[in-house]
């Protein structure tokens, strides 16, 4: 019984909680020295996979840009963000 009340009144502090990981900041990701956000990282592979989806045919669109979805999330990967 005392062991959980002297744990309530211990000298030892909780930890500070740690802070979520943010992929736009360049302290937490080495990988995004810029700060970039989503929205504007990789804007090449982004309107070309952008530009397949507009113009596929919608039953064919997600065999037909696959590849292009991929070199998105590969880039996107390589600036640390979790897709």
């Amino acid at each position: 019984m005392f062991a959980s009340i002297s744990s309530w009144w211990g000298g030892s502090t909780p930890a500070a909680p740690e802070k979520p990981y943010d992929p736009t900041d360049p302290k937490q990701n080495p990988l995004n020295p810029k700060g970039l956000k989503p929205c504007c990282a990789c804007p090449e592979t982004k309107s070309a996979r952008d530009d397949c989806f507009l113009k596929a045919n919608p039953g064919e669109a997600d065999e037909k840009c696959k590849e292009l979805v991929q070199k998105h999330i590969a880039c996107m990967r390589g600036y640390g963000f979790k897709i």
